[in-house]
């Protein structure tokens, strides 16, 4: 263990799609869709291995030997290496950042397998990348003497009133902004989740 100085600094993360990880802090990290970034290029060299997969089926050559094939699959896996190391450089520099600057750190405990059932869901959940981010943040934490706590996935971060405590009703994804029927605090649905999420985080812990 290697710890750093500590910065006496609690943060909730609320973990989404369009901003991958919005702090209690108000910052939200852009989810950069690393992806996507390279989406059009690795369709087309996916297409060309497809003909020369076929092509060496056709002529009855193994794709061991086959030239054209070879050159073509490997094309392809450099494509997939640069997604790859763009999005593990980001997550390392996020990670880093967010332990560098919190003693504390909150976050759900998403359940991402069964999310990937969501078939409109899986690609975005699999370019974002939640469970890499979240197991760099567990390591870099042990490391680095710092504490992660985490809450059952069905707690209603998103439903309860930051300012006032009230528990409003479920609201769909579509809504990304409301205001509170008892206070009439404005809210960013994102932000208030996270604030939600570090207090649920502070008052489990002085609970144990």
């Amino acid at each position: 263990m290697q710890e750093l100085p500590k910065t006496n600094s609690s943060v909730g993360i609320d973990l989404g799609i369009k901003d991958m990880a919005i702090l209690s802090t108000g910052e939200k990290i852009e989810n950069l869709k690393f992806r996507k970034q390279l989406e059009d290029k690795l369709r087309r060299e996916q297409r060309k291995l497809s003909k020369r997969f076929l092509n060496a089926k056709k002529e009855n050559r193994k794709l061991s030997e086959s030239k054209n094939y070879q050159k073509q699959r490997i094309k392809v896996a450099k494509i997939y290496e640069k997604i790859m190391n763009r999005r593990t450089d980001f997550l390392n520099k996020l990670s880093t950042y967010i332990i560098k600057n919190h003693d504390i750190i909150c976050m759900e405990d998403l359940n991402t397998r069964g999310l990937f059932h969501n078939h409109k869901l899986a690609k975005s959940i699999a370019d974002v990348s939640w469970a890499s981010f979240v197991n760099k943040l567990e390591y870099k934490a042990k490391w680095y003497g710092k504490e992660i706590i985490k809450m059952d996935r069905l707690y209603p971060s998103s439903r309860i009133c930051s300012v006032c405590g009230n528990r409003d009703g479920k609201k769909t994804l579509d809504i990304r902004e409301w205001t509170c029927p008892v206070c009439h605090t404005h809210h960013d649905r994102d932000i208030n989740a996270s604030k939600n999420i570090l207090a649920e985080g502070l008052r489990r812990r002085q609970a144990i």
